[in-house]
């Protein structure tokens, strides 16, 4: 369980999510938003960060989209 007395700087959970899994982000008008692969891979960031931080994802990224797939 999260300590609510210990708040994360959301650069810190920024910086966590995109070490631990296969996302990245990009930065609308100064604001973060959370560039993912799967539907799947959202649901699992969005766990971490409510069980490690004690936030919601869209507390720290502006919104999640979903990376387009590479044209070959």
């Amino acid at each position: 369980m999260p300590n609510i007395h210990k708040a994360a700087d959301p650069d810190q959970i920024i910086q966590s999510v995109v070490e631990r899994f296969p996302c990245r982000v990009l930065w609308s008008e100064g604001r973060p938003c959370l560039e993912y692969q799967q539907e799947e891979d959202v649901a699992v960031i969005t766990e971490y960060v409510r069980t490690t931080y004690g936030v919601e994802l869209l507390d720290v990224f502006f919104t999640a989209v979903e990376r387009l797939p590479e044209e070959t």
